[in-house]
């Protein structure tokens, strides 16, 4: 066990001590908590690292996580709540105050970008026509092309929707 009272004497302690698990405070002397997580980071120390802040703001949190904190706390929780987190931190365990982790799921949402790539303007056309429904050979006269690249559409549509069929499709 070490203690520290500054984020360069932090990191040092990690370094010579290499605890399991090590909890930084947000704000510290020296070198910021998310500093000292950084190192331990770029360092490939193995101790885990549990945040510990006032009131974290969402994206603070999300980017801790992100950053290889293998936890984060508030420094309202109790002594019972840190040893908990801290032992299912060390078993390989990812902890977040329960009062974070909506915060950390809405910062998770608006990060992640949409998955469903978007159809083309020749799918929303073909897509249209099957909603009209129109055949492969119809819409290949329609849209002045070969029955062949209809179906190439139809296949691209469907992949984007995740469907089987046209009237799912649709």
């Amino acid at each position: 066990m070490g203690e520290a009272g500054d984020g360069r004497t932090a990191l040092h302690a990690i370094s010579a001590q290499s605890p399991d698990v090590a909890l930084i405070g947000s704000t510290l002397d020296g070198l910021s908590g998310e500093q000292v997580l950084n190192a331990v980071d770029r360092d490939g120390l193995r101790t885990r690292v549990v945040m510990l802040a006032a009131r974290p703001e969402p994206h603070q949190v999300y980017a801790a996580l992100a950053g290889g904190a293998a936890g984060y706390l508030t420094k309202d929780a109790d002594a019972r709540e840190l040893c908990d987190a801290i032992t299912a931190v060390a078993r390989g365990c990812t902890v977040v105050a329960p009062e974070l982790q909506a915060g950390v799921a809405d910062e998770i949402r608006l990060r992640t970008p949409r998955e469903r790539p978007l159809m083309t303007a020749r799918e929303r056309e073909t897509l249209a026509l099957i909603a009209e429904g129109l055949s492969a050979p119809a819409i290949a006269r329609a849209l002045h092309l070969s029955p062949a690249t209809v179906k190439t559409h139809l296949h691209h549509i469907y992949e984007k929707l995740g469907v089987s069929e046209r009237a799912a499709a649709v």
